[in-house]
């Protein structure tokens, strides 16, 4: 992957950012209506399941911060940390598809341990 200024950079930092800022409804903005989400706690097609899965996680999140988003035109890959009630310097990373200046899937890697062992329903 080589980092480049395409656009599914841009959409994909504005898409982290936003949801990170716990703006889920500028957050779905960025999907195509027939999204794929593939994470650790199950697979979510469409915009309203997306939105089950990001919700919860997004709108707990006490802080949140970027590392970074490497990506080219069509692929990006987002590195972040987030801060929840239930686990600190929680990180993750998404690897996201653009088509149409739309993200159409996304791979989600994050660790469900944190939020088993804090006794959490397993969200993003």
């Amino acid at each position: 992957m080589t980092a480049t200024s395409g656009s599914a950079q841009k959409i994909a930092d504005q898409f982290v950012r936003a949801w990170l800022g716990r703006d889920v409804e500028k957050a779905l903005g960025f999907l195509a209506d027939d999204v794929v989400c593939e994470a650790p706690n199950g697979r979510f097609e469409g915009v309203a399941r997306y939105r089950e899965f990001l919700e919860p996680f997004a709108t707990a999140l006490t802080s949140g911060t970027v590392i970074n988003v490497l990506a080219d035109d069509t692929h990006a890959a987002t590195v972040y940390t987030t801060d929840t009630p239930f686990a600190k310097d929680f990180r993750g990373i998404d690897y996201i598809t653009v088509e149409n200046d739309k993200i159409t899937h996304v791979i989600s890697v994050f660790d469900l341990l944190p939020a088993v062992q804090a006794g959490a329903k397993p969200q993003h």
